[in-house]
């Protein structure tokens, strides 16, 4: 090809990824986004944490009282990191290319809160559908279609969710990686909001006596409080996300031809191969990704195996490994599933915390850094939990009846949870803004820069989906062997990231051609 015409495919290249490229990205240097809007925009993180936090703590609980056998609890959690492999990386790559005149992003945030309410009114009514359909007994295999089908939706709906609103604040930060930074803590704030308000809805044992109505002849008490705590969850839910929508001011691509921004042929053009390009794209791109790059994305998957087996069973450990309870069992069990959403309160409390002192911490040690530590520190607490389940099974009170834990147990338990909110806070901030940061110089679009770091985070998800309710059997049936791998993986992720992640870089990846 004559050189001519080589710098004219390049000038049209590059012509194309500016066009692609958000309006706010492309503002002056010295514009800031307020941080008061970056706090507006970001509160939908607590309106989606809120049902998170629901759905870790209740869950899997609640789907072995409809029949599920532990070993196979797990199983049912597939359906979000499958959903979140291709939902998410889809979705981002779409709201890149959207032409909606309400904005790139927020058309697929109002769709994924939506899908959200509906979800979580079927999986709070599973119990009932079943019973409708003709359930009877304690193996319930219509409410437990039910609840699947809810839980499928759900996950779809929360991936649908949160890649775009993460993609929104890296469009409205641009390359002001400071602020992209203070935008991913807001959002760890917001999420941890969220999780309190959530925490504290799962552990309160009366909703049933102030709302009546939710106990039916197939709804019990714990069944009828899961209920209405699903109900404040589409109340958040949806107040959040009008708060975070209409407070983004979000430009779309269709508006370049209104006579906004000035407009190009390839801008206009861009969405009509947005399916035939989304493979290649996702993953024809990973050749240009830098060494920094590839070793975010090893360390956050290695993150998720540590973090999955715990957010699966954190309630579910409580129950049978501190309370010495299981789903059959009566009141032991139950009471450890709400003082295990009570815990869960308590990790969220430090990681609001955390979250507010993240950018700080980051600007004076280097993300990479702070982050490794993190990884030590969580394995460290996956293994007082070990040690802690252990001492609890020798003392010898399992099975006495409503008997409870020792006062000293009891604490030490709660302490560990709490404290894994610290690098609970750093695990939803910190990957996002390297990423971010890194990926931002190869022109590609920050939806499917998110799809990329999802990849990560539910590869490593589907595998401990698939293996840890078998494993655990394997070992006499408990959450410890889950926990023990877990360990293992967050202290190696963050010896790579500690050695791996430059504290202060000035590293230029490739760019795309």
């Amino acid at each position: 090809m004559p050189i001519s015409e080589v710098e004219t495919h390049r000038a049209a290249n590059r012509s194309h990824r500016a066009a692609r490229q958000p309006p706010a990205a492309r503002t002056p240097a010295g514009k800031r986004v307020p941080l008061r809007l970056l706090l507006q925009v970001t509160s939908i993180a607590g309106g989606i944490q809120f049902g998170w936090a629901l759905q870790l703590s209740l869950l899997t609980p609640y789907v072995q009282e409809l029949g599920i056998p532990h070993a196979w609890s797990s199983v049912i959690w597939l359906c979000g990191p499958l959903s979140g492999l291709i939902v998410q990386p889809l979705v981002g790559h779409l709201s890149d290319r959207c032409t909606s005149r309400f904005g790139r992003r927020r058309p697929f945030i109002v769709a994924g809160s939506l899908l959200i309410s509906f979800s979580v009114l079927i999986i709070g009514h599973s119990a009932d559908i079943g019973w409708l359909l003709g359930d009877r007994g304690d193996f319930r295999p219509r409410a437990i279609g039910a609840f699947v089908f809810g839980f499928w939706i759900l996950d779809v709906a929360n991936n649908m969710t949160q890649g775009p609103c993460r993609a929104l604040l890296a469009d409205m930060t641009g390359k002001d990686h400071r602020r992209t930074r203070v935008a991913n803590a807001y959002f760890s704030l917001f999420m941890a909001v969220g999780n309190i308000l959530g925490f504290a809805t799962g552990s309160f044992s009366g909703w049933y006596k102030i709302f009546p109505f939710t106990v039916t002849a197939a709804c019990d008490v714990d069944c009828a409080n899961l209920k209405f705590a699903f109900y404040l969850d589409i109340v958040c839910i949806m107040t959040t996300a009008y708060i975070s929508i209409s407070s983004a001011k979000e430009p779309s691509i269709g508006l370049l031809s209104q006579g906004s921004i000035p407009a190009t042929e390839e801008a206009v053009e861009v969405s009509g191969h947005a399916e035939e390009a989304f493979l290649w794209e996702l993953f024809g791109t990973f050749r240009y990704f830098p060494a920094s790059v590839w070793t975010i994305l090893l360390v956050t998957a290695l993150n998720w195996i540590g973090w999955f087996p715990f957010l699966l069973f954190d309630t579910d450990w409580m129950g049978r490994e501190i309370f010495g309870g299981d789903p059959d069992s009566g009141p032991s069990y139950s009471a450890g599933v709400r003082m295990g959403a009570f815990a869960l309160m308590l990790n969220s409390v430090l990681l609001g915390i955390t979250s507010v002192l993240m950018e700080k911490i980051c600007r004076k040690w280097g993300a990479g850094f702070i982050w490794g530590l993190s990884n030590i520190f969580m394995a460290l607490c996956f293994l007082a939990m070990l040690i802690i389940a252990y001492v609890a099974y020798h003392i010898g009170y399992y099975g006495e009846g409503d008997a409870q834990p020792p006062v000293g147990i009891l604490i030490a338990a709660l302490i560990v949870f709490a404290l894994l909110g610290i690098p609970l806070a750093i695990t939803y901030s910190v990957p996002y803004a390297l990423v971010s940061s890194r990926i931002e110089p190869l022109g590609l679009g920050q939806g499917l820069s998110m799809g990329v770091l999802n990849l990560a985070i539910v590869v490593p998800q589907v595998l401990v989906s698939l293996g840890s309710g078998p494993w655990d059997q394997l070992f006499g049936g408990g959450n410890s062997p889950a926990i023990a791998v877990g360990a293992l993986a967050a202290l190696i992720g963050g010896l790579i990231a500690i050695l791996g992640i430059p504290r202060f870089t000035t590293q230029k990846p490739r760019v795309l051609p």
